[in-house]
């Protein structure tokens, strides 16, 4: 058993109980498994409250990142090239991942080194404010690749 101000010792349940209820706090089983089992005295609602406490700190402080996407074709015209890269930076600007995708039809997916191309071109255009996460590779007819913020210190 461990009080409340720190002391410890080995002792039957009743005598713990009785410290217990002349404190006016709760015993509290700590360890169960333990030879032999350790309870604690303490105020149990105190202990809830700032548990809870910590938890609704901890989800205030989390960053929830969410992976938004932008889909390129491989015979992409210049302008539209960089309304997409656009629309990228914007999404790395406020943290979310990018993932890229390509999408081949008939039969552009011969000529997947022209994808992989334009993919590149994004990933060194966009290198300042973004690193590459997963490399492109292909998945079926379609190719992708993820960029993920860079951290600024």
């Amino acid at each position: 058993m461990i009080t409340d101000d720190g002391d410890q010792g080995v002792m039957a349940t009743s005598a713990a109980q009785h410290i217990a209820d002349e404190a006016e706090l709760d015993l509290v089983l700590v360890q169960a498994n333990a030879k032999p089992p350790v309870a604690k005295i303490m105020n149990y609602g105190k202990y809830k409250f700032e548990l809870q406490k910590k938890q609704r700190e901890q989800r205030k402080n989390q960053k929830i990142v969410t992976i938004k996407e932008i889909r390129l074709s491989p015979t992409i015209d210049e302008n539209d090239f960089n309304t997409k890269k656009k629309a990228a930076v914007k999404f790395l600007d406020k943290g979310n991942k990018v993932k890229v995708s390509i999408r081949f039809r008939g039969r552009a997916i011969t000529h997947k080194e022209i994808g992989r191309k334009v993919m590149n071109k994004l990933a060194d255009e966009l290198s300042d404010v973004a690193k590459v996460e997963a490399r492109a590779k292909m998945d079926g007819r379609s190719m992708s690749m993820v960029l993920a913020p860079k951290e600024t210190k």
